[in-house]
């Protein structure tokens, strides 16, 4: 069943055109990687699809309702969390306070975010602006799940960490995605988006150009739509 469903999208910044029809779907318990090169489209198809910067034309479905004319808080409510690039964590919190600020009843509650990421645990009473960037990640993911969404979107996943921290964020992906969890990534690090992914969805000039399973993506493929 699908989740998910784009259909045309097409979106501007003012009278600047940024979108000029992105199709993609994301089926129940799949994980699907949004690609591309900077600057083409990936955020603003994310923003589109929570209303946060509208869509002229097109449809954006979840659950087989159009959500594409609702307000970002109706439509996070609906049932997607959003990890966005740069993490934007609430500074002057701690971090369980930024956990429980997002709360909803469902799986995902304290307990099981500490499990996931046990260092989130150990800095549960340090304010979010003194983690350092990996953790400030681990903690807008664990804020995300807090939701309990059927859609968790990833913007940017692990850009900017160190190795590490980079490997402990593609093991908790791995693990939602063996846990069932629906997921739309963007990510850079193909060696790892890769082999998470189940389908990959490439965008070019704000237009969706090219889509099928990870193995489909051949190194011409990549050359040509990612510049690897």
């Amino acid at each position: 069943m699908k989740l998910l469903e784009i259909a045309g999208l097409e979106t501007f910044y003012g009278a600047s055109q940024a979108l000029f029809g992105v199709d993609l779907d994301v089926a129940e318990g799949e994980v699907v990687a949004l690609m591309g090169r900077n600057g083409m489209g990936k955020t603003t198809t994310i923003r589109s699809i929570l209303a946060m910067t509208p869509a002229r034309a097109g449809k954006v479905r979840l659950g087989g309702r159009e959500i594409q004319a609702m307000r970002p808080h109706r439509i996070a409510r609906l049932g997607i969390g959003l990890v966005p690039e740069g993490r934007r964590c609430f500074p002057n919190l701690t971090v369980a306070e930024n956990l429980l600020a997002a709360a909803r009843s469902g799986r995902w509650n304290l307990a099981e975010i500490n499990r996931l990421f046990p260092r989130l645990e150990e800095r549960r009473d340090q304010m979010a602006r003194t983690l350092s960037g990996g953790e400030q990640q681990m903690l807008a993911i664990g804020r995300a799940l807090m939701t309990n969404p059927r859609l968790l979107i990833l913007d940017e996943a692990t850009e900017g960490l160190a190795p590490v921290i980079r490997n402990d964020i593609w093991a908790v992906i791995r693990v939602l995605k063996a846990e069932g969890q629906s997921i739309l990534i963007v990510d850079k690090t193909l060696s790892e988006l890769l082999p998470s992914a189940d389908r990959c969805v490439v965008l070019e000039k704000g237009a969706t150009v090219w889509s099928g399973r990870p193995g489909e993506l051949t190194p011409s493929l990549q050359d040509r739509y990612l510049g690897v």
